[in-house]
């Protein structure tokens, strides 16, 4: 009687979807991750900022290195309570530029006084009389003063975040993404399979 040999086949590990799924998640809480970390850093750059603004040492420095690192990495924003101001403002940096300004404009007003006085001499020669002369003085002086302008480039700053940047965050998000499509792919392809079995 003849020997039957049974023939030995090959079962190889079959990838079912749910690892797709499973994959997904895990790399999607490394992106969550991520993103934190990002902030975090960011608020850590923004605070060293404010610091040297304060201190006055570095400043340009300190928003280098915040702007480099905001429009690099996605989950950076800055934000502000109301969105009218840019969210960063450097209030020791504006004051220092307003002091200044107003140590300019004193200057120029010291001899403003002087410049009226010789134009309403030139302007009403005949009036020796301060009746006559002081509206002329009093409307040059008020004609030539401005309050001191400081431009809002110096000291107010806004950095924009990229959507998608390709650091941790961002790669762990597009593996998880393409897992995603993986997994509904896989999963439509099987059940497609299962109706010709």
């Amino acid at each position: 009687m003849p020997k039957t040999h049974k023939t030995k086949t090959s079962t190889g590990i079959k990838f079912k979807p749910w690892y797709f799924l499973v994959l997904a998640l895990i790399s999607g809480l490394i992106c969550v991750f991520a993103l934190r970390a990002n902030n975090e850093h960011m608020i850590k750059l923004r605070s060293a900022v404010y610091a040297a603004d304060k201190s006055d040492t570095n400043v340009s420095e300190a928003l280098q290195n915040l702007q480099a690192y905001v429009t690099r990495h996605m989950n950076t924003s800055l934000s502000t309570s109301n969105g009218i101001y840019p969210p960063i403002q450097l209030k020791y940096t504006y004051q220092r530029l307003l002091d200044q300004e107003s140590t300019t404009a004193a200057n120029n007003n010291a001899t403003l006084y002087t410049d009226a006085q010789n134009y309403c001499q030139a302007t009403v020669p005949g009036a020796f009389s301060g009746r006559t002369r002081i509206p002329c003085i009093e409307q040059y002086i008020e004609s030539h003063t401005s309050l001191p302008a400081v431009p809002t480039s110096l000291y107010e700053f806004d950095f924009i975040s990229p959507t998608w940047s390709p650091d941790l965050a961002g790669w762990s998000m597009a593996v998880a993404i393409i897992l995603v499509v993986a997994f509904i792919l896989s999963s439509i392809t099987r059940l497609y399979l299962r109706k010709f079995d």
